[in-house]
Protein backbone atom coordinates (compact mmCIF):
# COMPACT_ATOMS: atom_id res chain seq x y z
CA UNK A 1 0.00 0.00 0.00
CA UNK A 2 2.63 2.10 0.79
CA UNK A 3 4.75 1.58 -1.98
CA UNK A 4 1.84 2.18 -4.19
CA UNK A 5 1.15 5.76 -3.08
CA UNK A 6 5.22 6.26 -2.94
CA UNK A 7 4.79 5.59 -6.62
CA UNK A 8 1.74 7.77 -7.37
CA UNK A 9 3.18 10.50 -5.59
CA UNK A 10 6.20 10.33 -7.62
CA UNK A 11 4.17 9.98 -10.83
CA UNK A 12 2.69 13.29 -10.06
CA UNK A 13 6.54 14.93 -9.31
CA UNK A 14 7.33 13.72 -12.51
CA UNK A 15 3.95 15.29 -14.15
CA UNK A 16 5.07 19.30 -11.97
CA UNK A 17 8.49 19.08 -13.19
CA UNK A 18 8.11 18.03 -16.50
CA UNK A 19 5.40 21.13 -16.99
CA UNK A 20 8.03 23.40 -15.13
CA UNK A 21 10.43 22.85 -17.58
CA UNK A 22 7.77 22.83 -20.55
CA UNK A 23 6.51 26.35 -19.34
CA UNK A 24 10.51 27.27 -18.53
CA UNK A 25 11.00 26.86 -22.42
CA UNK A 26 7.69 28.16 -24.24
CA UNK A 27 7.01 31.18 -22.07
CA UNK A 28 9.80 33.23 -23.29
CA UNK A 29 8.79 32.88 -26.54
CA UNK A 30 5.04 33.25 -25.83
CA UNK A 31 6.21 36.66 -24.23
CA UNK A 32 8.43 37.88 -27.21
CA UNK A 33 5.78 36.72 -30.09
CA UNK A 34 2.79 38.58 -27.60
CA UNK A 35 4.88 41.35 -27.61
CA UNK A 36 5.47 41.73 -30.97
CA UNK A 37 1.88 42.88 -30.86
CA UNK A 38 1.56 46.01 -29.27
CA UNK A 39 0.52 48.93 -30.31
CA UNK A 40 3.06 51.49 -28.15
CA UNK A 41 6.47 52.56 -28.51
CA UNK A 42 8.10 50.30 -25.67
CA UNK A 43 8.46 46.80 -25.45
CA UNK A 44 5.78 45.84 -22.62
CA UNK A 45 3.88 42.94 -21.55
CA UNK A 46 1.35 42.57 -21.46
CA UNK A 47 1.28 44.41 -24.72
CA UNK A 48 -0.72 47.77 -24.74
CA UNK A 49 -3.11 47.34 -27.55
CA UNK A 50 -3.02 45.15 -30.39
CA UNK A 51 -1.39 46.31 -33.87
CA UNK A 52 0.52 44.68 -36.78
CA UNK A 53 2.39 47.76 -36.99
CA UNK A 54 5.58 46.27 -35.91
CA UNK A 55 5.66 43.27 -38.49
CA UNK A 56 4.75 45.89 -41.37
CA UNK A 57 7.74 47.71 -40.00
CA UNK A 58 9.91 44.46 -40.40
CA UNK A 59 8.45 44.14 -44.08
CA UNK A 60 9.13 47.11 -44.71
CA UNK A 61 12.84 46.87 -43.46
CA UNK A 62 15.44 46.34 -46.37
CA UNK A 63 17.88 46.14 -43.50
CA UNK A 64 16.49 43.42 -41.82
CA UNK A 65 15.25 41.41 -44.41
CA UNK A 66 18.28 41.57 -46.62
CA UNK A 67 19.61 39.81 -43.44
CA UNK A 68 16.76 37.52 -43.66
CA UNK A 69 17.41 36.48 -47.00
CA UNK A 70 20.53 35.93 -46.48
CA UNK A 71 20.01 34.01 -43.33
CA UNK A 72 18.07 31.22 -45.32
CA UNK A 73 20.37 31.21 -48.03
CA UNK A 74 22.95 30.29 -45.95
CA UNK A 75 20.76 28.06 -44.09
CA UNK A 76 19.78 25.84 -46.61
CA UNK A 77 23.36 25.88 -48.07
CA UNK A 78 25.12 24.77 -45.05
CA UNK A 79 22.45 21.84 -44.82
CA UNK A 80 22.84 20.72 -47.71
CA UNK A 81 26.36 20.55 -48.07
CA UNK A 82 26.94 19.47 -44.46
CA UNK A 83 24.43 16.86 -45.36
CA UNK A 84 26.58 15.66 -48.35
CA UNK A 85 29.34 15.67 -46.15
CA UNK A 86 27.99 13.84 -43.25
CA UNK A 87 25.96 11.07 -44.78
CA UNK A 88 29.48 9.94 -46.48
CA UNK A 89 31.52 11.12 -42.79
CA UNK A 90 28.75 8.50 -41.11
CA UNK A 91 28.85 5.89 -43.72
CA UNK A 92 32.71 5.69 -43.87
CA UNK A 93 32.56 5.46 -40.07
CA UNK A 94 30.01 3.15 -38.94
CA UNK A 95 30.14 0.78 -41.85
CA UNK A 96 34.27 0.72 -42.34
CA UNK A 97 37.13 -0.49 -39.79
CA UNK A 98 40.23 1.63 -40.57
CA UNK A 99 43.07 2.78 -38.68
CA UNK A 100 42.27 6.19 -36.98
CA UNK A 101 38.33 5.50 -36.88
CA UNK A 102 37.85 7.28 -33.75
CA UNK A 103 40.21 10.00 -34.07
CA UNK A 104 38.27 11.00 -37.51
CA UNK A 105 34.72 10.49 -35.04
CA UNK A 106 36.13 13.03 -32.41
CA UNK A 107 37.54 15.54 -35.48
CA UNK A 108 34.58 15.76 -36.99
CA UNK A 109 32.43 16.24 -33.51
CA UNK A 110 35.96 18.82 -32.15
CA UNK A 111 33.38 21.86 -33.21
CA UNK A 112 30.79 21.30 -30.70
CA UNK A 113 33.64 21.15 -27.82
CA UNK A 114 35.54 24.15 -28.87
CA UNK A 115 34.17 27.52 -27.33
CA UNK A 116 32.38 29.54 -29.88
CA UNK A 117 34.23 32.45 -29.85
CA UNK A 118 37.44 30.05 -29.86
CA UNK A 119 36.58 28.98 -33.18
CA UNK A 120 35.14 31.63 -34.77
CA UNK A 121 38.52 33.40 -33.80
CA UNK A 122 40.45 30.84 -35.83
CA UNK A 123 38.10 30.52 -38.44
CA UNK A 124 38.46 34.15 -39.15
CA UNK A 125 42.19 33.89 -39.01
CA UNK A 126 42.37 31.39 -41.80
CA UNK A 127 39.93 32.66 -44.19
CA UNK A 128 42.14 36.06 -43.83
CA UNK A 129 45.24 34.09 -44.84
CA UNK A 130 43.68 32.53 -47.81
CA UNK A 131 41.29 35.59 -48.82
CA UNK A 132 37.97 34.32 -47.87
CA UNK A 133 37.64 36.99 -45.31
CA UNK A 134 34.35 39.07 -44.62
CA UNK A 135 33.03 36.96 -47.89
CA UNK A 136 29.74 34.93 -48.48
CA UNK A 137 31.80 31.60 -49.30
CA UNK A 138 34.01 32.10 -45.89
CA UNK A 139 30.51 32.34 -44.14
CA UNK A 140 29.60 29.10 -45.72
CA UNK A 141 31.95 27.14 -44.79
CA UNK A 142 31.82 28.84 -41.27
CA UNK A 143 28.36 27.07 -40.95
CA UNK A 144 28.99 24.09 -42.27
CA UNK A 145 31.70 23.32 -40.08
CA UNK A 146 29.43 24.42 -37.13
CA UNK A 147 26.73 22.33 -38.67
CA UNK A 148 28.32 19.31 -39.66
CA UNK A 149 28.88 17.69 -36.16
CA UNK A 150 24.99 17.18 -35.59
CA UNK A 151 24.86 15.78 -38.93
CA UNK A 152 27.48 13.24 -38.53
CA UNK A 153 26.52 12.12 -35.04
CA UNK A 154 22.54 12.28 -36.06
CA UNK A 155 23.48 9.99 -38.79
CA UNK A 156 25.89 7.97 -37.10
CA UNK A 157 23.10 6.96 -34.84
CA UNK A 158 20.59 6.23 -37.26
CA UNK A 159 23.07 3.85 -38.74
CA UNK A 160 23.95 2.11 -35.57
CA UNK A 161 20.23 0.88 -35.59
CA UNK A 162 19.86 0.07 -39.08
CA UNK A 163 19.92 -3.64 -39.91
CA UNK A 164 22.26 -4.59 -42.67
CA UNK A 165 20.95 -7.97 -43.61
CA UNK A 166 18.40 -5.78 -45.79
CA UNK A 167 21.42 -4.70 -47.75
CA UNK A 168 23.31 -8.18 -47.73
CA UNK A 169 20.24 -9.76 -48.97
CA UNK A 170 20.43 -7.07 -52.04
CA UNK A 171 23.98 -7.83 -52.65
CA UNK A 172 22.85 -11.75 -52.66
CA UNK A 173 20.82 -10.71 -55.71
CA UNK A 174 23.37 -9.21 -57.21
CA UNK A 175 22.83 -5.66 -56.98
CA UNK A 176 25.14 -3.47 -57.03
CA UNK A 177 26.31 -1.15 -54.40
CA UNK A 178 25.68 1.87 -55.78
CA UNK A 179 22.02 0.59 -56.77
CA UNK A 180 21.53 -0.63 -52.62
CA UNK A 181 22.79 2.53 -51.49
CA UNK A 182 20.39 4.48 -53.97
CA UNK A 183 17.39 1.67 -53.19
CA UNK A 184 17.82 0.41 -49.57
CA UNK A 185 19.88 2.51 -47.67
CA UNK A 186 19.10 6.21 -48.40
CA UNK A 187 15.41 5.21 -48.34
CA UNK A 188 15.54 3.39 -45.22
CA UNK A 189 17.81 6.35 -43.46
CA UNK A 190 15.26 9.42 -44.65
CA UNK A 191 14.07 9.96 -41.05
CA UNK A 192 17.41 10.58 -39.44
CA UNK A 193 18.90 12.19 -42.51
CA UNK A 194 15.66 14.71 -42.32
CA UNK A 195 16.51 15.26 -38.48
CA UNK A 196 20.09 16.13 -39.43
CA UNK A 197 18.40 18.40 -42.05
CA UNK A 198 16.19 20.11 -39.24
CA UNK A 199 19.21 19.98 -36.66
CA UNK A 200 22.00 21.58 -39.67
CA UNK A 201 19.11 24.48 -40.68
CA UNK A 202 17.84 25.66 -37.09
CA UNK A 203 22.06 25.91 -35.95
CA UNK A 204 23.09 27.60 -39.23
CA UNK A 205 19.87 30.26 -39.13
CA UNK A 206 20.10 30.78 -35.48
CA UNK A 207 23.95 31.10 -35.22
CA UNK A 208 25.20 34.31 -33.91
CA UNK A 209 28.52 33.86 -32.43
CA UNK A 210 30.59 32.50 -35.49
CA UNK A 211 28.29 35.26 -38.28
CA UNK A 212 29.53 37.71 -35.84
CA UNK A 213 33.16 36.76 -36.86
CA UNK A 214 32.72 35.97 -40.77
CA UNK A 215 29.77 38.31 -41.20
CA UNK A 216 30.79 41.73 -42.42
CA UNK A 217 29.38 44.35 -45.12
CA UNK A 218 26.84 42.89 -46.91
CA UNK A 219 26.77 39.57 -45.30
CA UNK A 220 25.30 40.28 -41.99
CA UNK A 221 23.05 37.59 -40.89
CA UNK A 222 19.66 38.27 -39.30
CA UNK A 223 20.31 37.12 -35.50
CA UNK A 224 23.69 39.00 -35.65
CA UNK A 225 21.34 42.55 -37.69
CA UNK A 226 18.94 41.76 -34.34
CA UNK A 227 22.21 41.63 -32.14
CA UNK A 228 23.25 45.05 -33.39
CA UNK A 229 20.11 46.88 -33.76
CA UNK A 230 19.23 46.42 -29.91
CA UNK A 231 23.05 47.35 -28.86
CA UNK A 232 21.32 50.82 -30.35
CA UNK A 233 17.75 50.93 -29.40
CA UNK A 234 15.03 48.51 -28.15
CA UNK A 235 11.61 48.71 -29.62
CA UNK A 236 8.91 46.19 -30.32
CA UNK A 237 10.41 45.68 -33.95
CA UNK A 238 13.14 43.25 -32.34
CA UNK A 239 9.74 41.37 -30.81
CA UNK A 240 8.48 41.22 -34.53
CA UNK A 241 12.06 40.41 -36.10
CA UNK A 242 12.29 37.10 -33.18
CA UNK A 243 8.33 35.97 -33.74
CA UNK A 244 9.58 35.89 -37.11
CA UNK A 245 12.57 33.62 -36.57
CA UNK A 246 10.52 31.46 -34.30
CA UNK A 247 8.17 30.98 -36.99
CA UNK A 248 10.95 29.91 -39.32
CA UNK A 249 12.46 27.49 -36.90
CA UNK A 250 8.96 26.11 -36.00
CA UNK A 251 8.10 25.44 -39.67
CA UNK A 252 11.42 23.34 -40.70
CA UNK A 253 10.27 21.33 -37.15
CA UNK A 254 7.11 20.71 -38.03
CA UNK A 255 7.67 19.85 -42.08
CA UNK A 256 10.45 17.65 -40.99
CA UNK A 257 7.80 15.48 -38.59
CA UNK A 258 5.38 15.71 -41.17
CA UNK A 259 7.77 14.12 -44.47
CA UNK A 260 9.18 11.84 -41.79
CA UNK A 261 6.37 10.77 -39.99
CA UNK A 262 4.53 7.43 -39.79
CA UNK A 263 2.85 7.91 -42.83
CA UNK A 264 5.73 9.03 -45.05
CA UNK A 265 7.88 5.74 -44.05
CA UNK A 266 4.63 3.48 -44.96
Amino acid sequence: MFGETMDRIMAWVGRIVRALVYLALILPAVIVVATSFTSGEAMRFPPSGFSLRWYSAFWESSLFIDSLTLSLKVAALATVLSLFLGFAAAFAIERHKFSGRSLVRGFLLSPLLIPAVVLGLGLMQLQVWIGLSQTFVGLLIGHVVVTLPYVVRTLSASMVLFDQNLEQAAMSLRATPATVLRTITIPLLVPGIISAGVFAFVTSFGNVSLSVFLGAGGNVTLPVQVLAYVEQTVDPLVAAVSSVVIVFTLLAILIADRISGPKSII
